[in-house]
């Protein structure tokens, strides 16, 4: 006796399937499941009605009593029918006996694979399967059919939306990286407006404290010239003639202060804006380093620690004004950073930023124990390695440049909340951001990493333990 239960999903052509619904991560349970079943007993005239019924059925699941055994896809089933006497040897025995015959290797996916790795494994088998639908397991004991054209329609529409989200993406970091270009220019321009009267003004208050000193000579000698005198005692006493003395001094040094700020602003300014550069020069990383600072000091001057442990570095051949975009952006995160925590009791924020020169053995980093180390803050080990490197390994071009092996290493560090691994993983990626929409672009650090890896051939490496901090290292080969 047949047994005629079976479980039918409604079929959906894989035309019709609304391509606005898929995602980039989108999985196998959202194609149309084919939940065709038949029980090993059944005879084959069964699978024959169940084909003509449904024309977009890829197969069916074949079960003995209740459990997967396998399944028998449209194609060889017609393909056993349409052989000589097919018909009468299968049509009307079990289709287990069928099966021995038509059993092929059988790709088996868990419904929350990505359709895109479905399809990428799906076409890696030969050419006798490469039609075969795919068996995806719903659940331990629930098996269904998915259509391979209908599975490769998906991975096209999936395509499409990356390629249409990747033109996206690089629009955006066009004219992101267009805006920072006429920012620099802007910057460079309006910093050399103010240079010029910067200078005029500090080089000529030197002037202005010599003549200031031979006027107050002058007055003396009148002084001792004319003697005492009722009417200049009472005009010396109606201006506070001794304090005006004494604040004329002060009032000098703070100009000169003040106008010497201001040239190192400009001169930080100036250097910031070179982002255009086109060949490398050397500078000092130092210099760069405090220009930043300089910049920002107005977020770092309320609560906020700044350590400079700067080593004996040479001159470095580098694109100045685009590692001084690096600093800011890894100095920018962990003021952010510092900030979620900085309301707690008896925490000092605090920003280290060290310097040396390292041999390129101890860029190697790959000692698990010297990480474990870091891990328990032993710092001195610790610094030999370098993990969680994101996907930035040392330039072999660089390193046949690199003759005496020596790596300038810039470690920019906090001590704040740390970042979680499953974000460390992602940290680099273009357009990721953990910050709130209009807050963060998702651009500082791919762009970092951009600069730090491609166009100075050098190593970006991420240390963070959450609860404990931060720690970005940048790698230069000293060239």
């Amino acid at each position: 006796m047949l047994n005629t239960s079976c479980v039918e999903i409604p079929v959906q052509p894989a035309s019709e399937a609304d391509s606005g619904e898929l995602r980039l991560d989108s999985t196998l349970q959202e194609l149309s499941l084919y939940d065709f079943q038949v029980e090993a007993m059944d005879f084959g005239m069964k699978i024959s009605q169940m084909l003509e019924t449904n024309p977009l059925l890829p197969g069916v699941i074949l079960t003995n009593q209740g459990k997967f055994v396998g399944m028998i896809s449209r194609r060889r089933f017609l393909e056993f029918l349409s052989r000589p006497f097919g018909r009468e040897l299968f049509l009307k025995r079990p289709v287990k006996a069928l099966y021995r015959f038509a059993e092929i290797e059988t790709l088996i996916f868990p419904s929350n694979t990505l359709i895109v790795d479905a399809a990428r494994k799906s076409l890696q088998r030969s050419k006798e399967l490469l039609y075969e639908p795919i068996v995806v397991q719903v659940s331990p004991q629930t098996y269904t059919l998915v259509d391979v054209r209908e599975l490769l329609v998906a991975q096209s529409k999936i395509h499409e939306l990356a390629t249409k989200l990747l033109r996206q993406q690089t629009q955006s970091q066009l004219i992101q990286t267009e805006k920072l270009a006429s920012l620099g220019q802007m910057v460079a321009g309006v910093a050399h407006e103010i240079r010029n009267p910067v200078t005029c003004i500090s080089g000529n208050l030197g002037f202005l404290s010599n003549y200031s000193k031979d006027i107050m000579e002058l007055l003396s000698a009148y002084e001792q010239i004319v003697g005492p005198s009722e009417k200049i005692d009472a005009l010396k006493k109606n201006i506070e003639f001794d304090f005006l003395k004494e604040d004329w001094v002060e009032i000098i040094k703070s100009m000169k202060a003040s106008s010497e700020r201001l040239r190192e602003l400009v001169t930080s300014l100036h250097t910031f804006s070179y982002m255009d550069e086109t060949h490398l020069k050397e500078a000092n990383l130092h210099e760069c380093i405090d220009s930043t600072l300089l910049i920002m000091k107005s977020r770092l001057k309320y609560g906020f620690k700044v350590v400079k442990n700067y080593g004996d570095l040479p001159l470095v051949k580098c694109y100045s004004g685009q590692l001084s975009q690096v600093f800011m952006n890894i100095i920018s995160n962990a003021i952010d950073a510092l900030e979620e925590v900085q309301g707690e009791t008896g925490f000092v924020a605090a920003i280290t930023i060290e310097t040396e020169v390292i041999d390129s053995s101890d860029g190697d980093f790959v000692n698990s124990e010297l990480l474990q180390n870091y891990v328990l803050g032993d710092r001195p080990n610790a610094k030999q390695l370098s993990s969680a490197s994101q996907n930035a390994g040392f330039s072999p071009e660089a390193s046949e440049k690199n003759q005496n092996n020596a790596w300038i290493a810039i470690r920019i560090a906090d001590n704040g909340p740390g970042i979680p691994p499953e974000i460390q993983r992602r940290i680099f990626d273009t357009f990721f951001t953990t910050k709130p929409a209009g807050k963060g672009t998702g651009l500082g650090l791919a762009i970092t990493h951009q600069i730090v890896t491609e166009k100075h051939k050098g190593k970006l490496n991420l240390h963070s333990t959450p609860g404990t901090g931060t720690e970005f290292e940048i790698l230069l080969p000293l060239i």
